[in-house]
């Protein structure tokens, strides 16, 4: 090849590293001072020489470089004459006199900042920050990692086990093994102080949770999730755990949830401890699916990786999905799963939504698309995919999918290779229509005389028109559960004749219904005909559309050998039972959430009036399934907020209503625990509770009031149950203001002096639902303290009142620097934006934000924005067709709660 003269400026402004280089192998020491919370470091690396340069370019960030040097495999040193720092690139340039011949290698010197307890989260790019790295995803290299200085009574670990510990006086110097080949964004330390408990894999793998010093059972749940994991993804994708240990770590200041870091996972304390006094079934599942996602990445995501940043959603929305699979049967949870389905569809109903697959330009830009599109939607199309497929044809392609790209890079569409190699099925063809444009479908439904006619267009909350069209996987259900079709609707408009059993059961004046997307797998909506429409909503209310739990358990379920986690009977595949049960048990609840789903979404894109969303609310009176109650809840949450902006004078009324519709549960329900009840339970009572509290039910005021009086005096006592402390803690902060200070002050110090994190977080979550201005003001000043977690300032801020709004948008504007300061670079700078602006209903909230941000622009945040203030207008749009409805809607409400 000949070498042709390259200039330094044709660096600049890429978004990726030019193919000069390739690194093979980083040889990475580190010396830490954590008193002076400072790092400095060298790091040999070696690298492929593709071609004949000048230049090496390497991602670095804020640190300082003293010495470079290169060596050729003939021994030959050279010194660049000049090393030139680019910070808004991101890069190092090293120029040389000499051209550079292949095969070669480069050392570095490098030095930087870093925090006091060391704890590394590189993702996404990241570890440009801690040394001159090729910090590209596809760039797989092996690490040797050795670490200098550490005090000895401190723990150090990386990704791969200790090979050697040396010890000075005091100090500690701790090399460990090689690592396999993997991308910079999983490379990991961390150093402290912790305990741990430990267990082996069926396989003899070491895994370990690392807890903070006398909290070391605490992590025992995780860790038996962890081993359990561990072995289910073993079977399911056919390739064994690729390292020799897992370790887990609990840390203090953790902004993301956690962090798949290869070999050692990092987690917020809350996501890895679970306490018993203080965990709530809510803590208890989300603990085990973040566990479980964290240890699906080591398949999706650090053995076979994505080839660069347009691919996110491969291993995240892989890593949603098949957490999701591997989880107890006994909790549902699949049934949870369709609250990633209606937030996938709620972000991609907006105009400023993305496609599955986005274009990025810039590595750092990626942080704004770890969102509900790639995590909730892609995990949803994942299962709309696999639902149509069949699960067996599903594993058995992913298992050839991991074995082919092991230790390698991949894009969408060699998955998609190698699912139409398996299948026989052009899976690209239907998977292209949903990972490369944004949006996703309502599917209208009407019946002519025994032909159902469907017609497919895209569904925008703001109701703007756009030509997209998918191939859409759907299942259609009538009259029973025994009766489905599955087909493709490959066009805008499709056909399909009903057969004699259907047309005579109508004849004959029978129960008749029609379901589309049966098992809630597709991702869409859909709008039936008012016929359609009244015998669905008719087949809730008569409970026709009930489903019996001995069902699953009379299915034959013994002949699939993979077992997940906690298996009710080593006779019985727990996987099985849950695959049974989405396909005949769990398809019932999905159907009654499905349709009120797609009932609300429709209202709120104003295609339908919403004065039919209180007619089917009250069909669900009685359904105790917490999916259902779950989703009921949130409506009547929105559902109260939308109308008390349209039409105040409704808004006691209304609360009646929503009232009305959940009392029933929670007498059911009690504030008592059940010996031997369901886990289930737990979750239903906490949430009807909380909605009783938040809408100011006497009482449940006056029973929260007297339980939480008898927590005071006694901590221990039975009388507050860890799953009604919530609403317990909201009926106080309801009840607070400027003039009566007393509840604000006692959860205070319950939160000063509680060491639990899940009990802190919970009364953080709360301490905003004080509707008295002056008390919001005062607690979001709190957030500003250090008594509030740096990574703690979410809980406050997504419960901040419906009255507070105002109060805290002003709080914002006027703590702005303040806020830059601490949360400006990261993600959690989303968050303000989320619950601070999102909660608005008017175009003038909208324009506000908008002159707001346009003279403090903030880039990292620019889409997240844009999809808020879409909101707000989504809203104001709402508000005014609901206010058509007055007389109406009047009238309706009276009827239904004082009939």
């Amino acid at each position: 090849m000949e070498f042709q003269e390259q200039k330094l400026e044709q660096f600049k402004g890429q978004p990726r590293l030019p193919e000069f280089a390739v690194p093979k192998h980083y040889d990475l020491t580190i010396k830490l001072d954590l008193s002076a919370c400072t790092f400095s470091g060298r790091v040999l690396i070696d690298v492929s020489i593709i071609g004949p340069t000048k230049f090496l370019v390497l991602n670095s960030l804020k640190l300082l470089i003293h010495q470079v040097s290169f060596t050729n495999s003939l021994n030959q040193k050279y010194v660049p004459y000049d090393v030139v720092v680019d910070s808004d690139d991101e890069i190092l340039v090293l120029v040389f006199e000499e051209v550079l011949d292949a095969w070669d290698s480069v050392s570095y010197m490098d030095e930087g900042e870093k925090k006091n307890m060391v704890a590394t989260q590189f993702e996404a790019v990241d570890a440009r920050r801690c040394l001159p790295c090729w910090d590209e995803p596809a760039l797989k290299a092996t690490f040797k990692i050795t670490l200098e200085n550490i005090p000895s009574e401190l723990t150090a670990l990386s990704n791969m086990p200790i090979s050697e510990e040396k010890f000075y006086y005091h100090l500690k110097t701790v090399r460990f093994e090689e690592s396999i080949l993997m991308s910079t964004y999983l490379v990991a330390i961390v150093v402290g102080l912790f305990d741990y408990v430990e267990d082996i894999t069926k396989d003899g793998i070491k895994v370990r949770a690392y807890c903070p010093v006398g909290k070391s059972e605490k992590g025992k749940f995780a860790l038996t999730i962890a081993v359990e994991t561990l072995d289910f993804y073993k079977m399911y994708f056919s390739m064994p755990y690729p390292l020799p240990k897992l370790d887990m770590v609990a840390v203090p200041e953790f902004s993301d949830a956690a962090m798949e870091n290869y070999g050692l996972i990092t987690y917020r304390e809350a996501e890895l401890l679970q306490d018993p006094l203080h965990s709530a079934a809510a803590n208890i599942q989300r603990l085990a699916i973040v566990v479980a996602h964290e240890v699906a990445h080591h398949w999706f995501g650090n053995l076979v990786t994505m080839e660069w940043w347009t691919d996110l959603w491969l291993k995240e929305g892989f890593a949603t999905w098949v957490s999701y699979l591997a989880i107890v049967p006994e909790w549902k949870i699949w049934n949870r799963f369709l609250f990633l389905i209606k937030d996938g569809l709620r972000m991609d109903a907006l105009e400023q939504s993305h496609s599955i697959e986005v274009e990025i330009e810039q590595a750092g830009s990626v942080l704004e698309y770890f969102d509900a599109i790639s995590y909730k939607k892609g995990s949803s199309v994942i299962r709309m995919l696999e639902n149509y497929l069949g699960n067996d044809i599903f594993q058995k392609s992913l298992g050839s999918y991991i074995k082919r790209y092991a230790y390698k890079n991949a894009k969408t569409e060699d998955l998609w290779s190698v699912l139409s190699e398996t299948s026989k099925i052009e899976v690209n063809k239907i998977m292209n229509t949903w990972t490369k444009q944004k949006g996703y479908p309502l599917i209208s439904v009407k019946l002519n005389d025994s032909t159902l006619e469907f017609e497919q267009t895209q569904l925008l909350s703001s109701s703007v028109e756009y030509a997209a069209q998918w191939i859409v996987p759907l299942t259609l259900s009538f009259s029973s559960y025994n009766k489905q079709e599955r087909f493709l609707l490959e066009t805008k408009l499709g056909k399909m004749e009903m057969g004699d059993d259907f047309c005579d059961s109508k004849k004959a004046g029978e129960n008749w219904w029609i379901k589309l997307n049966v098992h809630q797998s597709g991702f869409c909506r859909v709008k039936y005909d008012n016929n359609l429409a009244a015998q669905l909503q008719e087949a809730v209310a008569s409970n026709f559309l009930s489903a019996a739990d001995e069902f699953a358990e009379e299915c034959s379920i013994f002949n699939n050998p993979f077992l997940p986690l906690f298996s009710p009977s080593s006779e019985i595949c727990a996987h099985d039972i849950m695959h049974v049960s989405i396909r005949l048990y769990l398809i019932v609840i999905q159907v009654r959430k499905g349709i009120l789903d797609d009932m609300y979404a429709l209202s709120e894109a104003c295609l339908t009036p919403f004065s039919s969303l209180p007619n089917l609310m009250e069909t669900y009176k009685k359904d105790l399934e917490y999916i259902v109650l779950s989703r009921l809840i949130d409506v009547c949450y929105n559902a109260s907020k939308i109308s008390r902006e349209a039409i105040p004078e409704l808004a006691y009324d209304l609360k009646q209503f929503f009232i009305n519709l959940l009392l029933s549960h929670a007498e059911k329900l009690g504030w008592d625990v059940t010996p031997g009840e369901s886990q289930l339970n737990g979750l239903i009572r906490e949430e009807v509770l909380v909605a009783l509290a938040s809408f100011d039910h006497p009482q449940t005021k006056e029973k929260a009031i007297k339980r939480f009086q008898a927590y005071l005096e006694d901590p221990d006592t039975s009388l507050l149950p860890v799953d009604t402390r919530k609403a317990a803690y909201v009926v106080v902060m309801r009840n607070t203001s400027s003039a009566d200070r007393s509840g604000l002050k006692c959860l205070q110090k319950i939160y000063k002096e509680v060491a639990a994190v899940q009990e802190k977080i919970r009364i953080l979550r709360c301490i905003g639902s004080c509707p008295d201005p002056v008390i919001v003001a005062e607690i979001l000043d709190f957030l500003l303290t250090d008594e509030v977690p740096h990574q703690d300032v979410i809980y406050v801020l997504s419960g901040i009142s419906w009255e507070g709004r105002a109060t805290a948008w002003t709080w914002f504007k006027a703590n702005w620097n303040l806020i830059m300061k601490k949360w400006g670079t990261e993600t959690l700078l989303t968050y303000f934006v989320r619950d601070i602006i999102t909660p608005f209903c008017s175009h003038e909230m909208a324009n506000e934000a908008e002159e707001f941000f346009t003279s403090h622009p903030v880039p990292c945040i620019a889409l997240n924005l844009k999809q808020g203030v879409e909101l707000v207008r989504i809203k104001a749009r709402w508000i005014e067709h609901i206010k058509q409805e007055q007389q109406l809607l009047g009238e309706l409400i009276k009827r239904l709660v004082y009939k």
